[in-house]
């Protein structure tokens, strides 16, 4: 159902997916927008190492929550800040592309549970992550992407 890297000398493993996933804080979440448009999205995100999904939060209301009511295919994009080899100006990235289904959470108690890890990956911070869950559960829409496939490549920009 889903496609194979063409170039499958720069695939990366599972593993390194993961670690892109767990490290870089967002990518691009695209969803089925108006009148057949995709619509693409800079989100940040939030890996889950014991389920495998990754989690985002959003208003309850917009475009983004209207899509994903009428069409719950999505795919997400993550790449890593890369490198350069020494004598090289070329930059090397490891990129992520995840196909699969979002579920939206109104459960409070998770929203603020996921919302709470979501926050530590940019601050650690507990006392202005703690006021901004009181204010802002209510407020909060959860996504969970539960993967159906997954893939990764390593590009030389050269």
């Amino acid at each position: 159902m889903f496609r194979e890297l063409v170039r499958i000398k720069q695939q990366i493993s599972t593993e390194e997916c993961i670690e892109v996933l767990k490290t870089e804080t967002r990518g691009v979440l695209s969803v089925q927008g108006d009148d057949g448009y995709p619509y693409g999205m800079p989100m940040n995100h939030w890996y889950n190492e014991e389920d495998g999904a990754i989690y985002f939060h959003s208003g309850k209301k917009g475009h983004r929550p209207d899509a994903l009511k009428k069409d719950n295919k999505v795919s997400y994009c993550v790449y890593d800040k890369g490198f350069r080899r020494e004598g090289e100006w070329a930059l090397n990235v490891k990129s992520v592309i995840i196909f699969g289904k979002m579920e939206l959470i109104e459960d409070h108690e998770i929203i603020a549970d996921i919302a709470r890890k979501l926050s530590y990956k940019f601050t650690d911070d507990t006392e202005y992550i703690e006021r901004e869950i009181r204010e802002s559960t209510k407020n909060t829409l959860l996504m969970k992407l539960v993967p159906e496939h997954m893939c990764g490549k390593l590009v030389n920009e050269a």
